[in-house]
């Protein structure tokens, strides 16, 4: 064994275990991998006493986390430390450092908090995200004993979060009763969560009219910033009463903003879609940049807000991964946006996600990421891929969804939304309509979930519906669904066998109230607005 890995797992395990109790061990039947739970929980520091509560389980096993990503910091440090020259090693680190902390965050409020809110478990599902993340990261750097040390610790890490997200899947199933547990369940297991009785409880929320400004942005000048990232700099941190409204007036903003973490509660208003435009061109293209970084806009700020303006990556359609916009943020909404780009235009990351009225428009994969996710009554618009080839073709695919465990309450919810194609796609598809390819999504992790509700969908839209990402990969376990979808692309007898026609008494499960608890943070507004 290596060293430096020796190193951690004498700080991950403690060398005096506690004698193996089938109590508290009959926790790990909620564990993917009952055999390793057991070895953990029978090691865990400070020992469990036999007769340990479910809960006092569940905590022991995020404190250790919470413990060990403190290591998984200092080794993503040190790798920092010695690739100087080395720029993808570098920015793999510096991504590693940015993630985990978002882990220690989230996994400490799931601990601090009720375990039987839904709030434990979406933070607990992005602790492990972030966690997963940064160990994807490194994958693709992988060239030293020392990232191979860092990423066979994260691998542990993670598992054990996993055992504990798990457990929290079990406790919100089956309660307190250790001797209950399972594994998690999906729908394509045939477990509905909530139960089929849980009614469907629509909201027609968003973002309010008339929010009232405190500080304006404009590039005439005669404003108090001419930046939005200036603005967003000088606002109070850690909002928790209240919202602070950044009024973005029209122009056409260059520049990469960032809304950091401690930025709460903020909200961009814009004067209209294609009016108000923040735009950039990164891509992962370049040399020391991944799919993360290229965000024009990035937020992690809880309860971020927009409406009335576009967010843009203009890098263009050879550019592959460039990402408009990407949120972090918990209960975020955006109303009546659009996220112009090619390939990965929206990068729905984390935690809990509301989009409202908007306009989303890209190729490849272009909403991507392992949020929360719930779409209402927007425009999902399939432009130009690469230079068209007549012989060849072209392929689209509107989501790629990346749930890694299916403990995970994460999914893309599309409701009422209308799929389409902008002017110059249909130019070319009509030349040459068999060629060009559109699927609704693919498996970008082995958990995927997507859902269409009652949308609308035009006939270049393949009749399969869903493709495949490699080989069979994931078409056992993801869930890709639909319920009355119209159009002639809605075509339900000709879709792949691994997708599934959503059964009337199932759909509550995928309304505000019960996918994301809209009902108890999306504001409400004046529908005839």
């Amino acid at each position: 064994m290596a060293p430096l890995l020796s190193i951690f797992l004498l700080a991950a395990v403690s060398c005096s275990a506690a004698a193996a109790s089938p109590d508290f061990l009959q926790a790990c039947k909620a564990s993917r991998f009952q055999d390793s739970c057991e070895n953990r929980l029978s090691n865990s520091n400070p020992p469990l006493y036999p007769n340990a509560s479910a809960s006092e389980i569940i905590l022991s096993i995020f404190t250790a986390s919470l413990r060990d990503l403190v290591t998984a910091r200092s080794a993503a440090q040190s790798i920092l430390d010695v690739s100087a020259g080395n720029p993808n090693r570098t920015t793999a680190a510096r991504n590693c450092l940015e993630l985990l902390p978002f882990s220690t965050r989230r996994l400490t409020a799931a601990s601090s908090g009720d375990l039987i809110s839904p709030d434990a478990r979406i933070w607990a599902g992005a602790a492990l995200l972030y966690q997963y993340d940064c160990w994807s990261a490194l994958k693709y750097v992988n060239d030293t004993a020392q990232v191979s040390d860092a990423m066979a610790f994260l691998d542990e890490l993670a598992n054990r979060t996993g055992d504990g997200l798990s457990m929290l899947a079990s406790l919100h199933r089956y309660g307190p009763d250790t001797s209950l547990w399972a594994p998690p369940q999906t729908e394509r297991d045939g477990y509905w969560d909530p139960p089929a009785e849980m009614p469907l409880i629509d909201s027609s929320g968003g973002v309010p009219a008339g929010l009232p400004t405190n500080t304006t942005v404009c590039k005439e000048g005669g404003c108090e910033f001419s930046t939005v990232q200036a603005a967003v700099d000088a606002a109070p941190a850690n909002i928790t009463a209240g919202r602070f409204v950044i009024r973005i007036k029209a122009g056409v903003y260059e520049e990469i903003v960032r809304v950091p973490f401690e930025k709460t509660n903020l909200v961009f208003v814009g004067d209209g879609m294609g009016r108000t435009v923040i735009t950039g061109n990164l891509s992962a293209d370049e040399v020391g940049v991944t799919t993360y970084i290229t965000a024009t806009v990035a937020v992690t700020g809880d309860g971020f807000m927009a409406r009335d303006l576009t967010f843009r990556n203009t890098a263009g359609p050879d550019a592959h991964q460039a990402v408009a916009f990407r949120s972090d943020s918990d209960l975020s909404v955006l109303d009546t946006v659009e996220f112009a780009g090619h390939q990965d235009t929206l990068y729905a990351h984390s935690l809990r996600q509301y989009y409202k009225s908007c306009i989303i428009a890209g190729t490849v994969d272009f909403i991507f990421g392992n949020s929360a996710a719930v779409f209402d009554d927007c425009l999902i618009l399939v432009v130009p891929h690469l230079i068209w080839d007549h012989k060849k073709g072209d392929t689209a695919t509107v989501t790629a969804h990346g749930r890694t465990d299916p403990a995970q309450p994460t999914g893309f919810v599309f409701r009422n939304c209308k799929l389409n194609g902008s002017d110059e796609f249909w130019d070319i598809y009509k030349k040459a309509p068999a060629l060009h390819r559109v699927y609704l999504g693919r498996p970008w992790k082995q958990y995927s979930r997507t859902v269409f509700v009652g949308c609308y969908l035009e006939e270049f839209l393949r009749p399969e519906g869903w493709s495949p990402w490699s080989g069979d990969f994931a078409l056992a376990t993801l869930f890709y669904g639909e319920f009355e979808s119209a159009g002639p692309g809605a075509n339900a007898t000709a879709r792949v066998p691994w997708s599934t026609q959503i059964p009337p008494e199932h759909i509550g499960v995928y309304s505000l109230e019960n996918f994301i608890q809209g009902n108890s943070w999306i504001p409400a507004v004046d529908c005839s607005r």
